[in-house]
């Protein structure tokens, strides 16, 4: 935020010891006081021009159907979720769910020659590729919160992750409060970072916090001794403990502290295809076939590094696949 004239006055006034009275005072003169003779007139500053907003999409299925194809926004580096192989080519765990709802689509609309195209996006581009209709589905691992809600829709949620720690497998620790007085690091300003900080002023913890900028820098503190645990998404965590040197160095433990509920994005307001892609998901889940799916991408050696990462699945998900559902908490993921 910029400072004008009169906010720098404002804030020298406030530090001297002036109050509320002599603040406005000091307003209200600025307002009043005439330019110089002879000094230009101010010229309104410009009100930057709106984005415009998307046009209105068609119904999803009525697109697919005039194209003849269906469009998948996927991840580049969202391992396991949405990533690329070893020949540049989308992969992962989301991105096979996605595939399960075009099969589903072929079947049901009778249209055997219902073509995919990917779309790489980041994360700023995933909602605006869904509302410009660029893409059809966002495969990926983007966590469904009431903001988000507010603009797309989500599918069932196909995997929870949340906050755990990763240390070193001899350390002993099995959870947080094993930590007392214990250094913990956290990527700086996440929500992992305010979890902590929170309980900390709230008395229900004590411990010192290492801030860092990255998941790289954390790793390189716990690996030096400046902390003794590192506070993140369960998945990041076992991602650096499987690709390091030595993965039976280091442990991912703890229940979780928050819950971010992983989903497919699609477009708002078009019930049909809601339906479809539901109704996939939740058929894969409650005849069991995610269980496979999730041994292929958690439980074994993935592309394009052969590395395992060696997540079971968690009391959530176990929960989901038995009664799926795309409701959750406003609360949960922020």
């Amino acid at each position: 935020m910029s400072l004008t004239p009169f906010s720098v006055r404002a804030a020298a006034l406030a530090r001297g010891g002036f109050g509320l009275s002599a603040l406005l005072i000091l307003g209200v003169a600025a307002a009043q006081t005439p330019p110089p003779a002879g000094a230009p007139a101010a010229t309104p500053a410009a009100v930057p021009a709106a984005a415009p907003a998307p046009e209105p999409q068609p119904p999803t299925l009525q697109k697919i159907r005039a194209t003849g194809v269906i469009t998948l926004a996927h991840r580049e580096s969202s391992v396991p979720f949405s990533y690329l192989d070893a020949n540049k080519q989308p992969t992962g765990y989301a991105l096979e769910l996605c595939q399960r709802v075009v099969q589903a689509i072929r079947n049901e609309y009778k249209m055997p020659a219902l073509r995919v195209q990917y779309l790489p996006v980041s994360a700023a581009e995933r909602i605006p590729s869904l509302l410009s209709g660029k893409a059809d589905l966002e495969c990926g691992n983007t966590t469904n919160t009431a903001a988000r809600r507010k603009q797309v829709a989500f599918s069932v949620t196909h995997f929870f992750d949340g906050g755990r720690l990763l240390v070193p497998a001899r350390s002993g620790v099995q959870r947080l409060s094993d930590l007392r007085n214990k250094t913990i690091v956290v990527n700086k300003g996440n929500t992992h970072a305010a979890y902590l900080q929170r309980q900390i002023e709230r008395g229900l913890f004590a411990a010192r916090i290492l801030e860092v900028k990255d998941a790289t820098e954390a790793f390189a503190a716990l690996q030096k001794g400046d902390a003794q645990a590192y506070l993140h998404d369960g998945m990041v965590l076992a991602s650096l403990r499987a690709a390091a040197s030595d993965p039976a160095q280091w442990a991912v433990v703890g229940e979780m502290t928050t819950v971010e509920p992983l989903a497919i994005m699609l477009r708002k307001d078009d019930p049909e295809f809601k339906r479809i892609v539901d109704v996939t998901l939740s058929r894969v889940m409650i005849d069991g076939e995610i269980r496979s799916i999730w041994r292929r991408w958690f439980e074994s050696p993935i592309p394009p590094n052969n590395v395992n990462l060696n997540v079971p699945m968690n009391a959530l998900m176990r929960d989901q696949i038995r009664f799926p559902t795309d409701k959750v908490g406003d609360e949960l993921g922020g």
